[in-house]
């Protein structure tokens, strides 16, 4: 029971990886959704340089923002790279791998990196503007693929814990069954044998009476 403590334990703390995971990406939606609306702005015709300037200032902390999540630790271990961190799942010290989401990844359908090379950076003009909007849009699409892995992740954890939790307080029910004892059955032999202790007392008390009285009739 104290080995599927410690796996109950190791789960919990890779829920808390994954949602610690998940509320990151959900900080990257929200950046990607800004940095998309400073593009179409962007293009907007009627915008002067400056104001494509003042939009590219905003973007470009965007990128440094996502840039930033990319490299987050939890305890160390880094949150978004291609490592497949693996889960005790049971008392034998069995894993599972969970899905990485790696977001430092140069290839545009695997990671977000694509969103910081030098044509996305800057979207102050329409031709930029127009090349970061593409990228933002394959980055939102790639992104909602890592928050799928995400789920999964967490879907698999949750159900694992359950199992878990269900077999220890099984385990627990039929240690319960071995050394407890039956309060019933014990009592009525407890019962029993006080009362045979009780009769095999009087008797020897008017057995030991028995001399004395013959001695008084011979007297």
């Amino acid at each position: 029971m104290s080995r599927n403590g410690a796996v109950r334990a190791n789960l919990g703390n890779a829920v808390s990886f994954t949602q610690t995971q998940d509320g990151f990406l959900q900080k990257v939606q929200a950046s990607l959704d800004r940095m998309s609306e400073l593009t179409v702005l962007s293009k907007d015709i009627t915008k002067t340089d400056t104001d494509r300037s003042n939009y590219t200032v905003e973007f470009q902390q965007l990128q440094n923002y996502i840039s930033d999540i990319g490299e987050k630790k939890f305890n160390g271990v880094t949150l978004f790279d291609s490592t497949q961190e693996a889960v005790t799942i049971d008392s034998d010290a069995n894993t599972f791998s969970m899905n990485a989401v790696d977001m430092t990844n140069a290839v545009a359908t695997t990671g977000l990196a694509t969103i910081y090379n030098s044509t996305s950076s800057s979207i102050s003009s329409t031709g930029n503007a127009s090349t970061a909007l593409t990228n933002i849009k394959t980055a939102i699409q790639t992104l909602a693929d890592m928050r799928a892995k995400v789920g999964a992740n967490l879907q698999r954890l949750n159900m694992t814990d359950d199992q878990v939790t269900i077999l220890n307080e099984n385990m627990s029910a039929a240690n319960s069954r071995i050394k407890d004892i039956n309060v019933a059955d014990e009592a009525t032999d407890f019962a029993k044998y006080n009362i045979l202790v009780q009769s095999g007392t009087a008797m020897l008390g008017q057995a030991n009476m028995l001399p004395s009285l013959a001695l008084q009739l011979i007297a």
